[in-house]
């Protein structure tokens, strides 16, 4: 079968054929591939900045954002039937006795980095026809979302972040007490930093949750990303146009940054105006480009005399997939032509190469595997 290959040794990215996969397991799943998406993680790894094959493999399939259809299953399993939808989740647990984490089902938060990741870390990917996995890794997605499930493990960034942001600031009465419990956000300004699909989705996640939101990308308007953030209820303004400082005059006390960018220099510097009692949700990792001055006399005075937090949050565990399926419903029924704008264009499994090492703009590409996906 047809799968997207990088072979880091020789530097190499193209189409390979490989073997079918078979159920190996009593709670195995079988599952055709429909999409996957494609994101900057896949083109790091395309540009052999990371990435490392299975052990005893000379290639990695790519691709970690993916919505499949079961084909098979194991005698054991008991979630799934042949023809349901699925999401994978994307890190595999070490196997360290004394990780914790890892041995609660939190391989997110694994503590010896010795995890693997599919499509990124010693695991193959599902930008392939077939993949096979354990039931346990598996999230069942309504047949009303096939149009974006794609677009849920993205989505997870934000729900595992917004599900520590509220687990910290239960430290001081933050959330006002009347607003309702579907919106326990209102009443507080939260800034996205970035427009891509990550924040984008964590735009939707705070406006979902009743925030004041803000999306804060360096392209001036108009544009299609700004077009989303405004579909959705959120003011978009361009950093090209508007310093962190005049932003914060302009949004009021901060009360939560998102930050979905990548960028550290952008970030740092919005962090220097992050309000009183604050938090920072760092997502992004940024690329290796040039230093940037950093006033940290500052940075630490802020953060000791306004009681601010800074956050670094990476993968998702099981809660986080399943909060991210509740709210891609809500956004496609409440803001169904925003999230149709998330996903710029779908292409071919033969179009990948323009996709992983070209520049195809726009906010999120999908490679459709299957055929008529």
């Amino acid at each position: 079968m047809r799968a997207v290959t990088v072979d880091p040794g020789r530097e190499e990215i193209g189409l390979a054929d490989i073997p079918e996969p078979a159920l190996a397991s009593a709670t195995g799943v079988k599952l055709r591939t429909l999409e996957v998406g494609v994101c900057g993680t896949d083109r790091e790894i395309a540009g052999f900045q990371y990435g490392s094959p299975p052990p005893g493999d000379e290639r990695l399939v790519l691709g970690h954002e993916a919505l499949a259809e079961v084909v098979e299953v194991g005698r054991d399993v008991e979630r799934f039937a042949p023809g349901d939808l699925a999401v994978p989740m994307v890190r595999r647990p070490c196997e360290h006795l004394h990780c914790r984490p890892c041995r609660a089902g939190r391989q997110d938060f694994c503590q010896t980095g010795d995890y693997s990741e599919r499509g990124i870390k010693l695991a193959h990917g599902f930008m392939t026809e077939l993949f096979v996995d354990e039931e346990r890794y598996l999230h069942q997605v309504p047949y009303g979302l096939r149009e974006s499930a794609v677009l849920v493990e993205p989505l997870t960034i934000a729900e595992k972040a917004l599900a520590q942001v509220w687990e910290i600031q239960r430290r001081l009465p933050w959330a006002d007490p009347s607003a309702a419990s579907d919106e326990p956000g209102r009443g507080l300004s939260a800034v996205v930093l970035g427009a891509g699909p990550v924040a984008q989705l964590g735009a939707m996640a705070l406006r979902r949750r009743g925030f004041s939101t803000w999306v804060y990308s360096r392209s001036p308007a108009p544009n299609e990303k700004a077009d989303v953030a405004g579909a959705i209820g959120a003011t978009y303004v361009s950093s090209e146009q508007v310093s962190p400082g005049e932003l914060a005059e302009r949004v009021g006390n901060i009360d939560l940054v998102y930050e979905g960018s990548g960028a550290s220099k952008l970030a740092f510097e919005v962090l220097g105006v992050l309000g009183t009692n604050g938090l920072l949700a760092f997502t992004g990792v940024p690329g290796h480009g040039p230093l940037a001055e950093v006033d940290t006399d500052a940075l630490m005075r802020s953060m000791v005399l306004r009681n601010q937090v800074a956050l670094g949050t990476v993968n998702a565990g099981f809660d986080s997939f399943e909060e991210a399926i509740s709210d891609l419903e809500h956004f496609s029924q409440r803001w169904p032509d925003a999230v149709r704008a998330l996903i710029s264009a779908r292409h071919s499994i033969e179009e990948h190469r323009k996709l992983l090492v070209g520049h195809p703009g726009g906010i999120k590409h999908v490679i459709a595997v299957a055929e008529g996906a």
